[in-house]
């Protein structure tokens, strides 16, 4: 795994890597990037009152961790055999969690533009389980959103429409503010975040490539850029182009390159910092660091 986040350090090149693990006979997939390690499964000590989907807690490295059921929170049937069964290890909102899964297939290194963003009427919208659909050596992968299980398990674990409330008093800015956010569930939660605190003109595409094509709209009006956008705030994981790539060619663009980008991800640590610090990024928050954007955007928009 070591080696592999090392591969990830390269900078913009617009590729991740996926490990491919599969739930009763079903493809499914998650970002190299939030993953620490993979272990073999091992008895776990059950919780009382716990949550339905949680199986239970057991000791790794020193560190006690939860243990996911992915079987049982997708609806579909447990193994027969555990003893096959694989721990996916994760780390993202500044949390560590386990998942429960039946097998680990492959770690392939694939091209965002591989991923297409899945489509609202059959994978739910704003509950969509879904960030993404891979095409990974002929075959569609479900690229699971980890972030939403975990909000729905642990709700207090991501971000909350309610993170900005103590800010109500904030008197806000028109100047525009471009996001590029691709789940519609976090989106709609930082709009509302993002307006309590008075912020009036949001500009929302769903991903990198999109967020990159309207630039390059208000780039060719030959106006002033400040006039169309004023600040850019985006994720990191995003099918067709990531927030880094998107980072990159602003940053490349003499145009563009003056505009603030804050990258706001669930993805933020050490590693990712140098990342996007050789990028150019102005700042990079986490997504549990909800309470400290306003003051951040305020800074860059001034």
């Amino acid at each position: 795994m070591a080696e592999k986040k090392d591969i990830l350090l390269e900078s913009g090149t617009n590729e991740l890597e996926v490990i491919v693990f599969t739930v009763a006979d079903r493809h499914y997939g998650i970002n190299v990037s939030k993953v620490v390690e993979l272990i073999k499964y091992q008895e776990v000590t059950p919780m009382p009152n716990s949550n339905p989907f949680v199986e239970g807690v057991f000791k790794q490295r020193q560190e006690v961790m939860t243990l996911i059921n992915l079987a049982a929170y997708l609806g579909l049937p447990n193994s027969e055999n555990t003893e096959r069964d694989i721990f996916i290890i994760t780390h993202f909102n500044m949390i560590s969690t386990a998942f429960h899964v039946h097998d680990v297939e492959a770690i392939e290194r694939i091209s965002w533009t591989d991923i297409e963003k899945p489509d609202a009427t059959i994978y739910g919208g704003v509950d969509s389980l879904a960030t993404g659909i891979a095409h990974i050596n002929n075959r569609l992968i479900t690229i699971l959103d980890f972030e939403k299980i975990l909000a729905d398990i642990s709700p207090g674990s991501t971000l909350n429409a309610g993170g900005l409330k103590h800010t109500e008093h904030h008197t806000g800015s028109n100047k525009p503010i471009l996001i590029a956010e691709d789940s519609m569930l976090l989106e709609k939660m930082l709009i509302e975040c993002l307006e309590t605190s008075g912020f009036e003109n949001i500009i929302c595409c769903s991903n990198g490539k999109e967020a990159w094509d309207r630039l390059q709209e208000f780039k060719a009006t030959g106006d002033d850029i400040t006039k169309h956008v004023s600040l850019v705030l985006t994720d990191i994981e995003m099918p067709q182009m990531d927030g880094h790539r998107l980072l990159k060619l602003i940053r490349d663009d003499e145009v563009l390159k003056p505009l603030p980008v804050i990258i706001f991800s669930s993805l933020i640590n050490d590693e990712m910092k140098v990342k996007g610090e050789s990028l150019g990024a102005s700042a990079q928050i986490s997504k549990p660091e909800i309470n400290r954007l306003v003051d951040l955007i305020d800074k860059y928009l001034a």
